[in-house]
């Protein structure tokens, strides 16, 4: 792993990184490394820790042991300042339903100290793979993926360095889950590194440029993804699952 502090510093690292809820081992030992304009796949199943690994990086929850750094800093000391660097979609993405994807975007953005005019706004909106007509239309008719859009312009409008995604394919349909693989490559290819947590197996040869695989709360194997074919997709899909994890 990269120095966490020099010019080639990865966007989010994370060594050794320990984490046990009632007496039993959720992470043990976890090394992840992510560099700017990376996306990097956590796969496994519920309980395998992916959640907690998500919670250390914004600082809901302290490692027991080990380091977590983003943008070289320890979310646990300085959650603010690492919290800045890093923007959090969740699998289900909350906006306003009165107000228009444009609206939403333009308040959400104040809430982070940032002033966006219409156009500025509409611009980020583009990027983030928004169809044009949707811009002044109500959330409330919004579907998943077009939430999650919106969720995207806000983290470019903030410059997250780092966007962490919870199950973002899931529930969508074929068609919309392609957009949304082209909308993280287009975020990626803007130097956003992107950790996305997800149990698709079928999108990652498109979105992905690493596959990590976390069984007993490390890194039990880590993929190319452009080599998986069916057989090895097959195999990760049987892959034993655990129990289920905070």
């Amino acid at each position: 792993m990269r120095d966490a502090t020099g010019p080639d510093a990865p966007v989010l690292a994370i060594r050794g990184a320990t984490k046990r809820f009632a007496g039993r081992l959720i992470l043990d030992g976890l090394d992840l490394a992510l560099g700017a304009g990376e996306v990097y796949a956590l796969l496994g199943p519920n309980g395998a820790g992916k959640t907690t690994t998500i919670n250390l990086i914004l600082g809901f929850l302290r490692a027991d042991a080990g380091e977590v750094r983003v943008g070289g800093l320890d979310p646990a000391t300085a959650p603010v300042a690492a919290r800045a660097q890093a923007a959090y979609i969740p699998e289900q993405v909350a906006l306003y339903p009165g107000l228009s994807g444009l609206e939403n975007l333009r308040y959400l953005a104040t809430l982070a100290a940032l002033r966006l005019s219409r156009s500025e706004a509409g611009r980020l909106l583009d990027e983030a793979g928004l169809a044009g007509e949707a811009h002044g239309r109500p959330a409330a008719g919004y579907s998943k993926g077009m939430r999650q859009k919106v969720g995207i312009a806000v983290a470019l409008a903030r410059r997250a360095r780092l966007l962490l995604l919870d199950e973002p394919t899931s529930g969508l349909d074929p068609g919309a889950s392609a957009d949304f693989a082209r909308t993280v490559r287009a975020a990626a290819s803007r130097g956003t590194a992107v950790l996305m947590a997800t149990h698709d197996l079928y999108r990652l040869r498109e979105m992905a440029d690493r596959v990590g695989v976390l069984r007993a709360g490390r890194i039990a194997e880590e993929i190319d993804p452009r080599g998986l074919d069916a057989a090895a997709l097959e195999r990760l899909a049987l892959a034993r699952p655990a129990e289920e994890a905070p």
